[in-house]
C-alpha cells in the first residue's frame, strides 16, 4: 500500500517551525546556548517594549534584517556599547537569526501619520518635519518616513523610542562613538545638531502616540 508522503512532509515542516519559534523565544526569555548571552527581555521588557526610564529600546516590530545588522556590528565591533557588544558576542548566529525574526513579527505602536507640510511647532517638530536645510540637515522623516515610523531596513522607526534612548544615539553619533551608519549620513546629521537640538528632536519622537505628536 503506497501512502502519500506530503502529509508527513507538512507535519514534520510545522513541528520544525514550532521547534524554532520556540528556540527564539526560550533566547529570548532566558537566554542563549552560551551563558554570557544573557536573555534580551531583563533589558527590552517581555514582549520587546523597551525600558524608557534605562534608556533601553524597543525592539518589538524592528526590521528583522536592521536588529540583524545592529548585532552582527555589537558583535563585531563596529557599533560600541559595553552590554551588548559581549552578549551579541555570545549569540550564536542561528538564535540571532531567530530572536531577530521573532521581534520583526511583533507589532509596533500605532502612530497617526503627520503631514510633512503640516504647521509646526517647536524646534523639535521643526527638526523632524521641515530639518534645517542651511546647515544641510534634512528632515528626519524624509529617511525614517512619515511620523519617523521607519522605512524598510535601513531607517529604523524613531517614533515609539524613549527620548533617553534617541538622545543617547544622536550624542554618540555626535561624539564619533557611534559609526555603523551608510555613508556617515547619520553622524554628519548629529555633528551639525546642537545639544538643546538632539533633546528637542528626541522629545518629539518620544511623545509620537496613536493620536499622533503629543503637545
Amino acid at each position: 500500500m503506497n501512502v502519500p508522503l506530503w502529509p508527513l512532509a507538512g507535519l514534520f515542516l510545522a513541528i520544525s517551525v514550532s521547534a524554532h519559534a520556540a528556540d527564539a523565544a526560550a533566547v529570548y526569555s532566558k537566554g542563549g546556548a552560551n551563558p554570557a548571552a544573557m536573555a534580551c527581555a531583563t533589558c527590552h521588557g517581555a514582549e520587546g517594549e523597551g525600558m524608557a526610564a534605562a534608556g533601553f529600546p524597543r525592539l518589538a516590530g524592528l526590521s528583522a534584517n536592521y536588529m540583524r545588522k545592529q548585532l552582527a556590528d555589537f558583535a563585531s565591533g563596529a557599533r560600541a556599547n559595553p552590554i551588548m557588544q559581549p552578549i551579541a558576542a555570545a549569540l550564536s548566529r542561528e538564535e540571532a537569526d531567530a530572536v531577530s525574526t521573532m521581534l520583526a513579527d511583533k507589532p509596533q505602536p500605532q502612530v497617526e501619520r503627520i503631514d510633512r507640510t503640516a504647521l509646526v511647532d517647536g524646534p523639535g517638530e521643526t527638526l523632524a518635519l521641515r530639518g534645517a536645510w542651511d546647515r544641510n540637515i534634512p528632515e528626519c522623516v524624509a529617511c525614517h518616513g512619515p511620523s519617523g515610523t521607519g522605512v524598510g531596513d535601513a531607517f529604523p522607526p524613531l517614533a515609539g523610542q524613549s527620548a533617553q534612548y534617541l538622545s543617547s544615539q544622536l550624542t554618540a553619533w555626535r561624539q564619533g562613538t557611534r559609526k555603523n551608519d551608510p555613508n556617515d549620513l547619520m553622524g554628519h546629521i548629529a555633528r551639525s545638531l546642537t545639544e538643546d537640538e538632539v533633546t528637542a528632536v528626541s522629545t518629539y519622537f518620544a511623545g509620537l502616540t496613536d493620536k499622533g505628536a503629543a503637545k
